[in-house]
């Protein structure tokens, strides 16, 4: 157990720190420019960039349904870089569509992709649902938190399949959307449990 345990923790924070900066430096940038675009009435490109920053800080600290659009913007990209955009071209998409069912892959290689696929959609789910919370009526219901959390990870993860399928970017898997959607159940369920929580609270 400790052997595995072993190989498991480098390769997860290996498979978080890779995309952070990048995901974490986007996700700036994407809710700078919603922001800004729709407030901004300076002329000169310093007073606009100055006061986007100004205006970017206040909203961080002052709203609550901008820094959860942020988390949510942010797993995303942290997703997108590990799925799509750090990948090779040319692979072919339908070269291993069953996928990896356990720790050990068709070679024998040891591998943690089945954690990774879940742990992926968990935050996503999560954070997604508390941004709702301040845009649409809030979701209580358990059977309706599982149901929109099966239906939204996995049309999420059927988009990004569909789109390694089409740009050749890894291959196209069932495993994955199986363990995407599992991952975005567990992030709906801690969600649900959150909202009670804060209830009896």
């Amino acid at each position: 157990m400790l052997r595995i345990l072993k190989r498991i923790i480098p390769d997860l924070l290996n498979s978080i720190y890779q995309p952070f900066l990048f995901a974490l430096v986007l996700s700036f940038f994407v809710m700078f420019f919603v922001m800004y675009v729709s407030k901004s009435k300076e002329t000169r490109v310093k007073d606009r960039v100055l006061n986007g920053l100004k205006d970017w800080k206040y909203c961080f600290l002052h709203s609550v349904k901008f820094r959860r659009l942020l988390y949510v913007i942010f797993i995303l990209v942290m997703i997108m870089f590990r799925t799509l955009l750090n990948r090779d071209a040319g692979i072919n998409p339908l070269s291993d569509t069953i996928g990896i069912w356990g720790f050990y892959n068709k070679e024998g290689k040891f591998t943690i992709q089945i954690i990774e696929n879940v742990i992926m959609f968990m935050p996503l789910l999560f954070f997604l649902f508390f941004f709702l919370e301040k845009t649409t009526k809030k979701v209580t219901k358990f059977l309706s938190v599982m149901g929109r959390s099966v239906v939204i990870s996995l049309a999420i993860s059927l988009t990004i399949e569909m789109l390694q399928l089409f740009l050749h970017l890894g291959t196209w898997q069932l495993s994955d959307l199986c363990f995407n959607t599992l991952g975005g159940l567990i992030g709906g369920l801690i969600y649900w449990v959150s909202v009670k929580l804060r209830r009896v609270k």
